[in-house]
């Protein structure tokens, strides 16, 4: 086999890969004590058929949690209380938004889109840590990927078919 044929068999390979299928976060990186935007990136449909609902649970310690509304797309808000009470800037917080749900619209398997919202990193969450956001994508004709699966100690996203999207946590400056 030539180079130039096995270069391009190997990009074919990594293009089909389900490593790159995955629902991500942007900014795969924020520091504790602060507000991030979480903008995460579905890549497809759901084994061809076009994605009709997005739900995100938000992780324990991310709170005042806002989404972002979409165009073509009804937004509904989850709310309940937390694990504990957290320090919002002052302000003892018990509950708020624990999942945000995108549905109504369609984004079709050979399109990509992205999905908003922006919530506070409390302060007692661990830096140098991962947050997972797990990601349910329902489409049409009943098919759902369950981008859910948080790697165990010493695994990463990519030993995992369905892996929630992570946020290191780092420490803040």
């Amino acid at each position: 086999m030539s180079k130039s044929a096995f270069l391009a068999a190997a990009f074919a390979a990594l293009a089909t890969s389900p490593t790159l299928a995955h629902v991500t976060l942007e900014t795969q990186q924020a520091a504790i004590g602060s507000t991030y935007k979480a903008v995460l990136r579905v890549p497809h449909g759901c084994k061809g058929a076009p994605t009709i609902k997005v739900r995100i649970r938000v992780p324990e310690g991310m709170i005042a949690v806002k989404p972002m509304p979409k165009a073509g797309w009804a937004l509904e808000t989850v709310k309940g209380k937390y694990g504990k009470t957290y320090d919002y800037y002052g302000t003892p917080t018990a509950e708020g938004v624990t999942e945000v749900v995108w549905s109504g619209g369609k984004l079709l398997d050979e399109h990509y889109d992205e999905f908003v919202l922006r919530g506070y990193l409390t302060a007692d969450l661990k830096p140098e840590t991962t947050l997972h956001v797990p990601v349910v994508q329902e489409c049409e004709g009943g098919g759902v990927e369950r981008w859910i699966e948080i790697p165990a100690e010493g695994k990463s996203a990519d030993d995992y078919k369905f892996p929630a999207p992570g946020l290191k946590l780092i420490p803040k400056k």
